[in-house]
């Protein structure tokens, strides 16, 4: 007998509408959506904290700004070109030596982890302390310098939290840890035109694609994926063992996954996480705390030719620099996750983060007549010439 073509047809329909279905519902996980919202947030808020640093905000004092525009480091191109690099020569010592070293690699991260999470904190306890200090008294803690009593208490609450994590090895404590490292570097780094941009973000593509795609050929195991799921052995488990305070300490004492990367669980799929690493949050970060800062200098510009009465182009505000990389930025994640999910495999998200956010800040750049000027570093105020020559 022969076969119904029009209920082949139906049938083919059918399978295709169920695999988009389940496509997009595994798109809408909680554990993904968790993961959108979040690396957003703290692309935006970590854009603001530095903008807030830029233009000389807060809370402190001259004393707390010198110490804050000491901390900050810009990029140049020597260092954009060599940061792929040198994120290269990290990864191998961690996938090599990971087993010698993971006490020294727990011990490092907890330490930088306690400072970013208490950088994070800090404008929430000085608004919980102001009513209770008149914010000038500092307390002196000898060598270490002298503190307002905002940052004791958020580096109280830094240090009880780092404590609790080594304890239970949580999930949730290492994603708190990781949320202060991606605004910590965020506010503090910063990128001086769109070319070192470009220069850093293409240099990172590459190494993302690599160590994810092409690694398993070379060291016959995916070098990248390898070292974000290994877990490193408890510190309190292995002073356990050097001190002799028992074997029931170091048998029990979690393992714990560094805080090199976002895990969020799934509701519908139970044992499931969706994971992003920190560095796909802090480089376009990073571009984008770049754009913030020019709409900003923009925004300048236009109040003194307005002082001046002159008038603004048409469109000036409507759409700006921070808006369309945002933008972009959501839409290469999403690009991500679909792509994982139709290959099943990990995925390079700088590569799709990448064209996402830096082609269409160059697309409108060129088009407002903005590129020649981002380009090289567009917030260096030439000093005017002492003599001028007629």
């Amino acid at each position: 007998m022969g076969t119904d073509p029009l209920l082949e047809e139906g049938e083919i329909l059918q399978g295709t509408t169920a695999q988009t279905f389940h496509l997009a519902y595994s798109i809408m996980d909680s554990s993904r959506v968790s993961t959108f919202f979040i690396s957003i947030l703290l692309i935006v808020y970590g854009s603001f904290r530095s903008l807030a640093m830029e233009e000389g905000g807060g809370e402190g004092g001259d004393e707390d700004k010198r110490k804050e525009n000491s901390s900050i480091t810009t990029l140049d191109s020597l260092q954009a070109m060599c940061l792929p690099l040198g994120a290269s020569v990290s990864l191998l010592i961690m996938f090599f030596f990971f087993d010698s070293m993971q006490l020294l690699f727990a011990v490092c991260t907890a330490v930088i982890a306690t400072v970013a999470l208490a950088f994070l904190l800090l404008p929430m306890c000085q608004y919980l302390v102001r009513p209770c200090s008149s914010g000038k008294g500092k307390v002196s803690l000898g060598p270490c310098g002298r503190f307002s009593m905002a940052e004791l208490v958020s580096l109280t609450i830094s240090i009880v939290v780092v404590c609790i994590w080594v304890l239970t090895g949580h999930w949730a404590l290492m994603d708190f840890l990781g949320m202060g490292l991606c605004v910590a570097f965020i506010a503090f780094v910063r990128l001086p035109s769109l070319k070192v941009s470009t220069l850093l973000l293409s240099g990172l593509l590459l190494y993302d694609v690599f160590w994810v795609f092409f690694s398993q050929y070379v060291f016959s195991a995916n070098v990248m994926v390898r070292v974000a799921t290994r877990p490193a052995e408890n510190p309190m488990s292995v002073m356990a063992r050097k001190l002799s305070m028992g074997s029931g300490m170091a048998r029990h004492a979690p393992r714990l996954s560094l805080p090199g990367k976002l895990v969020f669980p799934s509701h519908q799929n139970i044992g499931h996480f969706s994971m992003l690493g920190l560095g796909d949050i802090v480089m376009p970060g990073l571009l984008l705390c770049f754009v913030m800062r020019y709409d900003a200098y923009k925004k300048a510009q236009a109040g003194r030719l307005a002082e001046q009465g002159i008038p603004l182009p048409s469109g000036w505000y409507r759409l700006s620099y921070f808006h369309c990389s945002l933008f972009g930025y959501f839409l290469g994640l999403l690009t991500a996750t679909i792509t994982s999910e139709v290959f099943k495999a990990a995925q390079p998200a700088l590569l799709y983060l990448v064209p996402f956010t830096l082609f269409p800040l160059l697309t409108m750049a060129w088009l407002k007549g903005d590129l020649r000027a981002m380009w090289s570093e567009p917030f260096v105020t030439v000093p005017p010439a002492k003599y001028q020559t007629i």
